[in-house]
Parts: C-alpha cells; structure tokens; sequence
C-alpha cells in the first residue's frame, strides 16, 4: 500500500546551552533545540521536508542532510547558500526521496560546530520496510574534554599537527548524547537497530558480545539480503542498520567498538559505549525477509574509468597545506553532465583511513584493489583503506549545481581534503553558477 505524500514542517534553533552527558557531569553544548543530539526528523520517503532553521548561535552556521537527494540550493554547504548569520532564519524545502537512516549536521566551521554537538537523525520510512518488533536509533560521537569538562583546543604545535592527522579523538564515548548508555530491549524480539557514526574521526566496529546480528541497509537503505555478521565497521558519517535478537531474559551484554588501526599516532583501543539490559519476553511478529530488495547494477567490473581522484597526506611540517585531494587542498574538480555514467577511481596515497563521502548522490562499489565487493548496496560514504583504490559508479540526475566530495574524518575536510564540482545539464549552455565560491573554512 502506497503511502500518501506529505509536507512535514519542522521548527530548529541551532543554540549554544549545558547538556548533562552523565548524572552531574555537564557541558556547554552547541546544537538544535537544546538537545544532543538534535530532534529525530522522520518522514514518508515521496514526503516534502521544511526545516525552519533560527541561528541563535554566536557565529554563522548551515546544515547539511546527509545522504539526502535534494536539489543542489538545499545541501547546505557555503558553495550552495550564503551561511546563515547570527539572528537569521532559513526556510530548507525538499523532497525526501529515498527511505533510510540518514542525518544532519552543521557544514560550517564544522571542527568546533559539529564537535560540540550540532547533529540529529533524519529517518526516511519506506513502504518496503521489514516488520520488526521495534526500532532504536544510535548516534555514536566522542568528545575531547578536559578535566572541567571543557571542549579543548591542542595549544602546542606538535599536539596541533597530531589532531590534524589523526582526527579529534576523544575519551569520553558517547550514545544519543550520553555517556554509559543502558539499552532497553525485550526477550523474544527482533529489533532494527539504526546506527549513525556522528564523530570527527572515531572508527567503530559495532561488537555486541560475539552474538551474531544481520546487516539490513547501509547509507542509501536496505541492502538486497541480510547479512549475518558478529562485527561491522562504521566509519564517520555511515549509517548501518542491523536486526538484532531475539535475546534471552535477563541477560546483559556491552555495546563495544572493537580496536580498529587506521594508522594514526593514537593507540587503538577495544571500549566499551553502552550495556544492553534484556527484560522480560514478549512476543514477536519480526519478519526479516531473505531478499528485501532489488539493486540493478549501474554498470560492471568492465566499465571505463571517467575520473581519478587522488586523497594524500603530504608529511609537510611546515607547510599546512599537506591533507590533500588530487595535490591540492579545497579544489575545483571538472562539471560532470546530467545523465553521464560516472565511474571514479578514487585512491589513496596515504598510510592512513579516510571515508570518502559524496554528496547528494549514491554511489555503488564496483571494486576494491581489484575485487568486487561482497554484496550490492548504495553508499554515499565509503572508507578507503590505506594504499588502496576503489572504483565507484554514480549517475548524475538532473539536479544541476555545485556539489562536492570530501573526507569525513571533519579535521581532514578543514585541513583540505575536499573538492567542488558542478553537475551541469548538457542541454543548457554552462556558465558558472553564482555566487563564486569563497573559502572561509578557517
């Protein structure tokens, strides 16, 4: 049965306010409607969104819709909107094309805005969804605090250079805001859990005590089958969504991130975010099915590459300039056209992880040094592991503008590994859309 379209309206006021992380352990958030993390917006895929955004921070601010494919005037970058200044409100409109778990995050000054809280969950139901005997939604963060419990800034050179290349990281772990999380679930049941990796640069290779869940859906939604695993990576800004259960009464088991090297300065460590509590049994009407849909593949391990994009980490002390893309930082890429198969290569150069995030479009993996992936799915993030190259496939519909491709790990974006394009309808003669880009990341 087809749900009926809808316009869902929506009120934020993006403010700076103390948000309780633990009993009696407090900090001075920034975020939306004094939450953290900020309202869950949820909507009917088909649906028109309108967010009403009041900026009563004390500096400019934009939101970004991650994963969403909306018009270009709507990603909320400084590329595609003039950033929305103390006092001001913006009205975002768009369609909310495709049903999965997808969020929203400040893209303005994004080290300091996002680190201090400026996200939420934006969830896209679907007619096809698989019944399931509830849904919890977790956004997993960090935060770098001092022993007052203040957001730091490394004040030496050194610890400078080392946050720029590692990312921030920080040891306090937080879920949905919350340190220590206890996690709710009946005995019995099969619930979807909706993971959203919310942090700077946290790798988080979801553990739930060795018990096996399935994978459901990635950035763009639900895979084709579900994929029964013990552990999986989610790197900043993926979404993964498993089936967890049945569990049985009375058991308790931690939520744990697993180490993951991704080569940086830091030790990886195993910690542990949240404990899951089974109460008492209820009964189920879950149904997971063996096939939850049909991806048809844009192309194949054959296809012609059209683009490389190259991510460097320039070991330049002196220059700041050394998080790169294609050997420069904040760059310009070629227009791509409306209805022109995309096939990019994406490598990277450098000995760490970076997770490749695209906007306003999904992309499908064709390969991986060489090998197909082990199942289809649409991605909007993807991690590329050191020395290594991926092969992507996307089509660029019509929705013409000024898009752009980065690393998500939020210091390496600032440092400078991100570019611009434009997506350009060939019909039309191309002239630049106005206004220029400015760069005023830092």
């Amino acid at each position: 049965m087809k749900t009926e379209s809808k316009t869902i309206a929506y009120d934020l006021q993006a403010s700076s306010f103390n948000w309780e992380i633990a009993p009696g352990k407090a900090i001075q958030a920034w975020g939306f409607n004094e939450q953290l993390p900020g309202p869950v917006l949820r909507a009917n895929a088909g649906d028109t969104l309108v967010v009403r955004l009041t900026n009563n921070l004390s500096e400019a601010t934009t939101i970004h819709w991650h994963g969403i494919c909306l018009p270009a005037a709507m990603d909320g970058t400084d590329a595609t909107q003039r950033p929305i200044e103390p006092g001001e409100v913006f009205e975002y409109r768009f369609v909310v094309p495709d049903a999965g778990t997808f969020w929203y995050h400040a893209h303005q000054n994004e080290t300091v805005q996002m680190e201090r809280g400026m996200y939420g969950a934006l969830i896209v139901d679907g007619d096809t969804d698989p019944v399931v005997d509830g849904e919890q939604l977790f956004m997993i963060d960090d935060m770098k605090l001092d022993a007052n419990n203040e957001f730091t800034e490394p004040a030496w050179f050194l610890p400078r250079m080392i946050e720029r290349h590692d990312g921030r990281q920080g040891d306090t772990l937080l879920l949905n805001g919350k340190e220590d999380l206890v996690i709710n679930a009946h005995a019995g049941q099969t619930e979807r859990w909706r993971f959203i990796n919310s942090s700077s640069a946290r790798y988080f290779r979801l553990y739930l005590g060795g018990k096996e869940f399935k994978i459901i859906a990635s950035d763009g939604g639900l895979l084709e089958h579900p994929m029964a695993v013990t552990e999986v990576l989610i790197t900043p800004g993926e979404r993964v969504d498993i089936a967890v259960g049945p569990f049985a009464e009375g058991e308790t088991f931690a939520m744990e991130s697993l180490a993951y090297d991704r080569t940086t300065f830091l030790k990886a460590k195993r910690e542990t975010f949240a404990s899951v509590k089974v109460g008492a049994a209820r009964p189920s009407v879950a149904h997971i099915p063996d096939r939850l849909r049909t991806i048809e593949p844009l192309t194949d391990q054959g296809a012609v590459t059209t683009r490389r994009v190259t991510l460097s980490v320039v070991p330049l002390l002196r220059d700041q300039k050394d998080i790169r893309v294609n050997n420069t930082v904040h760059g310009n890429d070629k227009p791509v056209m409306v209805g022109e198969l995309q096939v990019w290569e994406v490598a990277n150069a450098s000995l760490m992880d970076h997770p490749f995030h695209l906007h306003g479009f999904f992309f499908q993996m064709i390969e991986e040094d060489g090998k197909a992936p082990a199942f289809r799915a649409w991605k909007d993030t993807y991690n590329v592991k050191p020395k290594s190259t991926i092969r992507i496939a996307w089509m660029p519909d019509n929705r013409p503008g000024t898009w752009m491709y980065h690393c998500h790990i939020i210091e390496h974006h600032a440092a400078g590994m991100m570019a611009h394009f434009d997506v350009v309808d060939g019909s039309k003669p191309y002239g630049r859309p106005a206004p220029a880009h400015k760069h005023h990341h830092h």
